[in-house]
């Protein structure tokens, strides 16, 4: 509890210091308005800062896990939302008062006027009309847009790859892939029922789900259960768990909860249809051939779990034409796949999110998550063996998507 207040007193000395600052260029900037619309705009700039300071105090004093993991995050959406949009008008007021100090410094090493100094000052008030204030309100647009329509944006994604062993009776079989659903994070149930419509009007043969059900807690899903209920497929659907799926990241009363939490998440797959494969396969058959589907528990690397055990998964699948595997981390591609089953065929993947934010023009996409991730979105391919990592269909966190919409990917196999 402590050790919570010194932290919150700190995050909200240095916000209310970001404020201060930034209320100086709103001073100036609105130096010439009208008394009406001046103090609308200078009021107006604190009316968020008093919330999210109140929000704050609450976080300190009061008990935030008394309530939902829903509510604390939209409580942390705001606050971060407020504030980041406030430091990109401290940076471009940074620069404008460090370029003026620099043009200060530099006066006692001219004998001439200041005024005859190279450069022109741009009144103070012209630049944060034009720059800051701009600066910090698209940010504050593009995540407000991204909650308001990015969140349930949903995409449909085509690919079509081409395998030299594919059997006869599977070419054209086309596979629809969801993954990172996190159910616990939606607050648009209609726009959810749309996106798995969307699925749906694609008809696909097979439907593979690579991990994340829920943020951390099975109940999550008792909301949207007769949503994600409505996924068939003919050939089936088939799933395999992520990260968030275990319950790691979530306090526990004790062992023995968290242990039912996970059987209670296996449950939930089996009465929505999921065939669940953790750690073993199956055979996907049309007529007298058939292809395997291996699927892993979660394994990723670095710090995140490492449940996989992909030796399992694998033993029985050695004749099998075509492997096509479900694994949730896409470093495990790279990590064991390319190293040691150089047979199998594609890898599904998710978890990423793209961070959720990034940019996607044509053929050049962006995203920080690049920066962690070698293959974070979309089709890879290294020697004979495929990767698709899925962008997501749900959300973490930032209830919302900027520049990188939330996927459905539909995958067609044909024989090369």
């Amino acid at each position: 509890m402590r050790n919570r207040i010194m932290t919150i007193l700190i995050i909200a000395i240095l916000f209310l210091l970001i404020d201060i600052y930034v209320f100086q260029g709103v001073l100036s900037a609105s130096k010439n308005w009208s008394l009406i619309w001046k103090g609308i705009f200078r009021y107006g700039f604190w009316a968020p800062s008093v919330i999210c300071f109140s929000a704050m105090l609450w976080w300190a004093l009061g008990d935030p896990y008394a309530h939902t993991a829903s509510f604390r995050n939209w409580m942390i959406t705001g606050i971060f939302t407020v504030y980041i949009s406030k430091i990109f008008a401290v940076l471009v007021l940074f620069a404008d008062d460090f370029q003026r100090g620099m043009r200060y410094f530099t006066s006692f090493f001219y004998k001439e006027s200041s005024t005859s100094l190279p450069g022109e000052v741009m009144p103070r008030s012209e630049f944060l009309s034009k720059a800051a204030l701009v600066a910090a309100t698209v940010p504050f647009g593009a995540l407000t847009y991204g909650i308001i329509s990015g969140a349930h944006d949903y995409r449909i994604r085509r690919q079509t790859v081409y395998l030299p062993n594919l059997p006869k009776a599977f070419d054209g079989i086309s596979i629809a892939q969801l993954s990172d659903i996190h159910s616990g994070s939606f607050f648009n149930k209609r726009a959810v029922v749309g996106g798995v419509e969307m699925l749906l009007k694609e008809k696909p043969d097979a439907v593979f789900f690579t991990g994340d059900l829920v943020n951390n807690q099975t109940s999550e899903l008792k909301d949207y259960f007769d949503v994600f209920n409505k996924v068939k497929a003919p050939l089936g659907v088939f799933s395999v768990t992520g990260n968030h799926d275990y319950g790691d990241y979530h306090k526990w009363a004790n062992a023995k909860a968290k242990a039912q939490n996970f059987l209670d998440l296996i449950q939930a797959h089996k009465e929505l249809g999921f065939d669940l494969l953790q750690n073993e396969h199956r055979w996907l058959e049309v007529g007298s051939e058939k292809i395997a589907i291996i699927g892993n528990d979660n394994w990723g690397a670095g710090r995140f779990a490492k449940y996989g055990k992909l030796d399992e998964a694998y033993r029985g699948t050695e004749e099998a034409p075509v492997k096509l595997l479900l694994s949730h981390d896409p470093s495990h591609w790279d990590a064991q796949v390319r190293q040691h089953y150089k047979d199998i065929d594609i890898m599904f993947a998710g978890h990423t999110h793209g961070f959720q934010f990034g940019v996607e023009v044509g053929g050049f996409k962006w995203s920080p998550s690049q920066y962690i991730y070698k293959q974070w979105a979309g089709l890879y391919k290294e020697e004979e063996q495929y990767l698709y990592v899925n962008r997501g269909f749900g959300y973490l966190g930032y209830p919302g998507r900027v520049g990188i919409p939330p996927e459905i990917t539909v995958i067609t196999l044909k024989r090369s």
